[in-house]
């Protein structure tokens, strides 16, 4: 008998040879496929500005060869005369194939499309950028609850007693998992709530620093002196949390002493003096100067004002440039600021004497 007639689960050798040339070929033929387009796309987006073409050369080397692989096989099975059973293994393995590629690329296009989004909303809109990207996270859940789904449907698993199985299980899984729920849930609060955004500089408790990342079980802040804090987002919303991104003007208190040797009219001119100080600098919006009370070494005057921008930076230079003008205007008006003293008084019965010791 010719070698070629022999037969292998009822297809002779000959077509099985043939199956195997057809199934090598179209690997081969989609491996060259896959490069020539990539290669193509790739030199298209070179000579464009967007990202979205780097993006799809991206794509198609996500495409995994060992997809290729079983596609080819399949195709190659076609040339065959197969058992409904082994045409049927054939047929689920190629669905779980293309279910797994498609994993690859629909996180692919999430995580793209995330990236794109934050990077658009962040300088300008702060509060959608934490929100596309809790978005993100529920996107990327429901890709894989329906890949893994469709991946036991095609095994013949009855999804629909699994989903009810899964509903009553899913109350012995929260019970067991409070607190990872908990901080979820508090991610959603965040998202939804927004007491504060990506880029954010807040303080909780003691701790201060811009927010960097917003999880699902935890936030991270990067502090001013450069390490990255970590918070539960359940604890975080039981803190009390001050947001300096979202001040639009800070208030400024500030108090400086007199020496009580000064005269009546040179106290009187003290008001005045201030006022014009603060009034003259940018972006400032004066309140009030008051002598308030007698310290124990001098005269207290207490002044307010506001700086019209929330930049901390510039509050300290404009403060500082209010100080040192208030410095120069005592000095020429010879007005002498306090400084702790102590005043002894000594008498007998013929004598007293009185002496100041700093």
């Amino acid at each position: 008998m010719n070698i070629l007639e022999m037969k292998f689960l009822e297809n002779e050798t000959g077509r099985w040879l043939l199956s195997l040339g057809i199934a090598a070929l179209s690997f081969i033929i989609l491996l060259v496929l896959r490069k020539i387009i990539a290669n193509y796309v790739e030199r298209h987006a070179k000579k464009t500005a967007t990202g979205l073409d780097d993006f799809i050369v991206e794509l198609i080397r996500k495409t995994h060869a060992f997809f290729l692989l079983l596609l080819s096989v399949v195709v190659g099975s076609y040339f065959l005369a197969l058992s409904p059973a082994v045409t049927a293994i054939l047929q689920k393995i190629a669905v779980l194939s293309f279910l797994g590629q498609a994993l690859v690329w629909g996180n692919s296009v999430l995580k793209y499309g995330i990236e794109h989004a934050v990077a658009k909303y962040r300088k300008d809109n702060a509060s959608e950028a934490t929100t596309v990207v809790a978005l993100g996270y529920v996107g990327k859940a429901v890709l894989w609850s329906v890949i893994l789904l469709l991946a036991l449907d095609n095994l013949g698993v009855n999804i629909n007693t699994l989903i009810a199985g899964l509903g009553i299980g899913g109350i012995a899984i929260a019970l067991a998992l409070q607190g990872i729920l908990g901080d979820l849930l508090a991610s959603l609060s965040v998202v939804l709530d927004k007491p504060f955004v990506l880029g954010d500089f807040i303080i909780i408790d003691n701790y201060l620093g811009t927010v960097e990342r917003i999880g699902i079980k935890t936030t991270r802040i990067r502090s001013l002196s450069g390490e990255q804090i970590v918070f539960s987002n359940a604890d975080l919303l039981k803190s009390r949390i001050r947001n300096y991104k979202r001040m639009y003007e800070r208030r400024v208190e500030f108090r400086f002493g007199i020496v009580y040797e000064t005269p009546v009219h040179k106290l009187r001119e003290i008001k005045a003096i201030v006022k014009t100080i603060i009034q003259s600098k940018e972006k400032t919006r004066f309140d009030r100067v008051h002598f308030k009370e007698y310290g124990d070494s001098g005269l207290i005057y207490e002044a307010v004002y506001y700086v019209l921008d929330p930049d901390y930076n510039v509050y300290m230079d404009i403060h500082e440039s209010i100080n040192l003008d208030i410095f120069s205007r005592f000095s020429e008006e010879a007005i002498a600021f306090a400084y702790p003293t102590r005043t002894v008084i000594i008498r007998n019965a013929n004598v007293e004497l009185s002496g100041k010791h700093q």
